[in-house]
């Protein structure tokens, strides 16, 4: 299930599984390159998704993402040679686009400026400062944040995300208002909500355009990948690999 955020109006799609030709029980638009059985199936899938934005493979900055708060500006394609969680660009036919499987996409842009950004938001990224990164390296190149809009894309919700009590300590150590993003699960477990910490960080930062999917992506296997899904269902790869959708966003020029 894709969605296109009502707010943003630079061409951009936060992409579901659907579409691809990764098969078995990867099969769909797979963009990740641990989680293709091929390299050909990857570069395939890869280029599918940028035809949706009647351009070319070659036009997308892939990053070797991780958990990080690490931001770059990029003025041209790359593919895997950065590694961060972060993107912000002002050329045209940039296509910035990150990988998900359950953490949350959000894509930014200032339409008025002709600046985007586009951050890989798990809890750990988001945690660490990764939203505001992005939007700091965006009013560095001239970003407004009054002109800013976000949208946060699918990713796995309260009702599916458990967590155990560290987890919860986490952040109540960093700051006790955000008990609001916790609900009690059973056996001392808690429900976190990736989603709503997202919106509020974009929102406590000074952006007040904000709108989110309300997607699960851990909930509906056949639109989406989840790689708390793989892991409950032990597939896996034997390299860590897992499915991922594509979520990303690029100048009009």
């Amino acid at each position: 299930m894709s969605w296109v955020a009502p707010n943003l109006q630079n061409k951009h799609q936060f992409f579901g599984r659907k579409g691809g030709v990764s098969q078995g029980v990867f099969a769909g638009l797979n963009i990740s390159p641990k989680g293709c059985d091929s390299e050909a199936e990857w570069r395939q899938n890869l280029k599918i998704a940028a035809e949706y934005f009647s351009l070319s493979e070659k036009n997308l900055v892939l990053l070797n993402q991780g958990v990080s708060a690490k931001v770059f500006y990029v003025d041209k394609p790359s593919c895997l040679e950065l590694e961060g969680d972060g993107l912000v660009t002002d050329c045209p036919e940039v296509i910035l686009a990150l990988r998900t499987a359950d953490c949350a996409p959000i894509l930014l842009e200032d339409a008025k400026s002709g600046i985007i950004g586009a951050a890989h938001a798990g809890w750990r990224g988001a945690f660490k400062g990764v939203i505001e990164n992005t939007i700091d390296l965006m009013v560095q190149k001239g970003a407004k944040k009054q002109n800013i809009a976000a949208a946060v894309g699918p990713c796995i919700a309260q009702k599916s995300y458990e967590v155990d009590a560290g987890f919860y300590q986490t952040f109540q150590q960093k700051d006790k208002s955000y008990e609001k993003y916790f609900a009690a699960g059973v056996n001392d477990h808690y429900l976190f909500d990736l989603e709503r910490f997202c919106v509020d960080k974009l929102k406590n930062y000074g952006i007040e355009n904000v709108t989110a999917s309300g997607h699960d992506t851990y909930e509906n296997e056949p639109e989406y990948y989840s790689y708390r899904r793989f892991t409950h269902q032990g597939i896996v790869k034997e390299n860590g690999g897992f499915a991922a959708q594509m979520s990303a966003i690029v100048l009009r020029k």
